[in-house]
């Protein structure tokens, strides 16, 4: 049985087009500052989680940080 995984809780496509209306009224004018962030954190998560990996195996590199703004 093939179910999406937000019918499991009974929220169907128009009450998601609702939650999603919703947040764009709220933050409108911030959503792509919000979605950056958001972004960024996971890109973070990622590295950290990779870290916790390669730390294992011996040395990382400089430190240094790239790219960052």
């Amino acid at each position: 049985m093939d179910v999406p995984a937000f019918a499991m809780f009974g929220i169907g496509p128009m009450e998601l087009l609702i939650v999603g209306g919703i947040v764009l009224l709220l933050f409108g004018t911030r959503l792509p500052k919000v979605m950056r962030s958001l972004g960024e954190g996971i890109v973070e998560f990622k590295r950290g989680v990779q870290g916790l990996d390669d730390d294992s195996s011996g040395p990382r590199d400089s430190g240094r940080v790239e790219g960052h703004r």
